[in-house]
């Protein structure tokens, strides 16, 4: 059996990771082609971290205050993802908005997942705003990132139903579970189509 090259991921979190974790389990299962070569965190409290350190995955807190403004934490960034040779930029509840800079460093090599059917309500809360809108049906995507905020090309979609006796913690954690199954399979789509040298 042919040996497949694995991609080398980099995971943006600032959080509690589950997606990070979904990742994680996907690749000791080996059902991604693919390492994850180094995790970056802007919050050091972030448990993200924690899981990061349970599974010897190396970690960095790179802290906000010591640059000066957006654009060097941006650089700084850069760099370290650059040196890690990352081929794909997940993002996993990263909770800065990137660059102009950033992104151009890594067209097309940058993911991110969002607790909506995008274009459906972008940005901020978007369970709040699903259930103030009455939808009856939201979901989560997988979409690349582009300069807009949640706007990049959609690379994959689940639906998940709104009930009306839904709050904004229960209909979050029904998508987070969808969450957890599509990400890693978006992750792999990326794969197969840098492999053959297309953009999903």
């Amino acid at each position: 059996m042919t040996k497949e090259k694995k991609f080398k991921l980099a995971v943006l979190v600032s959080g509690r990771g589950s997606n990070l974790q979904s990742i994680i389990d996907s690749i000791e299962r080996k059902d991604l082609a693919a390492e994850i070569t180094i995790v970056l965190s802007n919050k050091s409290s972030a448990p993200a971290l924690d899981r990061c350190r349970k599974h010897g995955i190396e970690s960095v807190f790179l802290d906000p205050k010591l640059y000066s403004d957006k654009l060097h934490y941006d650089r700084a960034m850069i760099q370290l993802l650059q040196k890690k040779s990352a081929d794909l930029i997940c993002l996993a509840g990263f909770m800065r908005i990137l660059g102009k800079e950033f992104i151009q460093a890594f067209r097309n090599r940058i993911i991110n997942i969002h607790p909506s059917l995008l274009p459906a309500f972008p940005g901020l809360h978007p369970q709040r705003q699903a259930l103030d809108s009455g939808a009856k049906v939201s979901g989560c995507t997988v979409h690349f990132v582009n300069e807009e905020v949640d706007a990049g090309p959609v690379i994959l979609q689940t639906t998940v139903p709104v009930h009306d006796t839904d709050t904004v913690e229960t209909l979050s954690q029904r998508i987070l579970e969808q969450e957890h199954i599509i990400y890693p399979k978006a992750i792999q789509l990326c794969i197969q189509n840098q492999s053959s040298g297309r953009r999903t």
